[in-house]
């Protein structure tokens, strides 16, 4: 919102798995007039009360969602490109075949050519660079330091 002047009628790509961070996304981004495209490997989507809760609300709020495996269909026209952590705590024993899963998923400029003209990314970090290259993280798109500094501001 600070970055775009409002979030109404944004669209936003998460790229990447299926966790806490996107299912609160998913909660919130229709009612707040947001497109959502998703990308997730098979077996790493979120979960299934929250996609029907998801499907309801775009519906509703006359927004559009996207569940696809395929980033760069997820990244089509998006206005925001957004990932987190493939490894999660407690995840960590599973890091060998959530890489291999993840393979093709990591937020490059290749993906970003797929997106609007005016695209930026997010990711509440830690970053990995397995989940975004440095050409994109460090970028003047990369609106990842903003996004922690307003994070603080909510703690």
């Amino acid at each position: 919102q600070e970055h775009y002047g409002g979030l109404k009628g944004l669209t936003i790509a998460w790229i990447g798995d299926g966790n806490n961070v996107l299912q609160s996304f998913m909660t919130s981004a229709a009612k707040l007039g947001m497109h959502l495209r998703i990308a997730t490997p098979r077996g790493f989507e979120p979960d299934l009360r929250i996609t029907k809760i998801t499907e309801q609300n775009s519906k509703e709020y006359g927004t559009k969602l996207l569940l696809t495996t395929d980033p760069l269909e997820a990244a089509d026209n998006a206005n925001v490109l957004v990932t987190d952590t493939w490894i999660s705590m407690g995840q960590e024993e599973e890091k060998k075949e959530r890489l291999k899963a993840f393979q093709g998923y990591q937020i490059t400029m290749q993906t970003a050519k797929s997106a609007a003209s005016n695209w930026t990314f997010l990711h509440c970090l830690p970053r990995k660079p397995e989940e975004v290259d440095d050409e994109v993280f460090y970028s003047p798109r990369s609106l990842v330091f903003q996004e922690a500094e307003n994070r603080k501001w909510t703690i």
